[in-house]
């Protein structure tokens, strides 16, 4: 089969490599469609935590059970599915409270083992998921949806909430929908005006600000001084978390979506004065995925909207460096698999 390795930093390259079989319990699913991720770029930029190369990437995947292993029933071959791509342990302390999202022995694929850039993959059949009505296209952005879902979860957002959600990218797209629809009003922040259009006239934010002005003016008029009860940060830009710290409302809350290999620091004052909750925001659960399909299937969220990219799995190596240049205007690609 062919796949797409990505060698070390900035190098990917095509290769074959042998077809794998399913084992007990698990699916051999045909690859068709690869959601490319912020977590990608980095991967490829060289500045992914958790990362080692050489590695397979694609977590963000769609495809059409081939074969399945002893022990199988969930699904058969010919169904489409899409792939929940974080393999936790069952036994941890997280596991136990049923946070398996943060598993104290994750393996992700395309982070901590090979993923989906491929033709075929073999997956538990736990983790490989059928969905009515979706296509492939919007399978394969289950997963960046539900990133979105498990924070908003997270925040335990409510009606009438201000939020801001600081980063315009797909993450933060999907922060700003599901926001939205548990009643927030959204204002968002991001360096990228196309992004902030898309934001206000598609997704319906309240208002946007430009990620270069004096963003803490900016909310403070916006919310008659009181700041954004929730701030969801999602840039992955380490001056830009530091800085949320003072956009947060007192006794508001703080999320950290995005994952930086950077120490984050802030004013313990500023931050003790506002009795901030501080929260951590990683990967997402069943609840998180099951989620977003409903969604999905009663169009209360958009998700292949912000498709702006796309190319054959043979081509990657070759698009990729155009993709993560600041001039190529894209929020969200998809590879196909032929």
């Amino acid at each position: 089969m062919k796949r797409v390795v990505c060698k070390r930093p900035g190098e990917m390259a095509l290769e074959t490599a042998e077809k794998p079989s399913p084992g007990k319990s698990e699916v051999l699913v045909g690859i068709k469609r690869i959601g490319l991720c912020g977590t990608d770029i980095h991967a490829y930029s060289g500045n992914q935590p958790y990362f080692k190369y050489p590695r397979v990437l694609g977590h963000e995947l769609a495809g059409v059970v081939e074969s399945v292993g002893e022990g199988v029933t969930a699904v058969e071959p010919g169904t489409t599915v899409y792939v929940m791509p974080y393999i936790e342990c069952g036994e941890c302390i997280a596991c136990r409270k049923g946070r398996t999202n943060c598993c104290t022995n994750m393996s992700v694929l395309g982070v901590h083992k090979d993923g989906g850039m491929c033709e075929y993959l073999s997956v538990p059949q736990s983790h490989v998921i059928k969905a009515e009505g979706l296509d492939l296209d919007q399978l394969a952005l289950v997963e960046c949806m539900a990133i979105g879902a498990h924070a908003v979860r997270r925040a335990d957002v409510q009606p009438g909430t201000t939020v801001a959600v600081v980063g315009a990218g797909p993450i933060g797209m999907g922060i700003v929908q599901f926001a939205k629809a548990r009643g927030a009003r959204v204002i968002v922040v991001d360096m990228n005006q196309d992004r902030l259009k898309f934001c206000q006239k598609t997704l319906g934010a309240a208002a946007t600000i430009p990620g270069d002005s004096d963003v803490a003016a900016e909310l403070d008029k916006l919310t008659n001084g009181d700041f954004p009860e929730v701030v969801f940060e999602a840039t992955g830009n380490p001056k830009a978390m530091m800085a949320g710290f003072k956009w947060t409302a007192h006794a508001g809350k703080y999320v950290l979506v995005s994952v930086v290999n950077a120490d984050i620091t802030f004013n313990d004052p500023e931050f003790h004065k506002r009795e901030l909750s501080l929260l951590g925001s990683r990967n997402a659960t069943t609840e998180d995925f099951e989620h977003v399909v409903r969604c999905l299937q009663d169009g209360v969220i958009l998700s292949t909207e912000m498709v702006t990219h796309r190319c054959n799995l043979d081509e990657l190596p070759q698009t990729m460096p155009g993709w993560i240049q600041p001039t190529s205007g894209i929020i969200k690609a998809i590879v196909e698999v032929n």
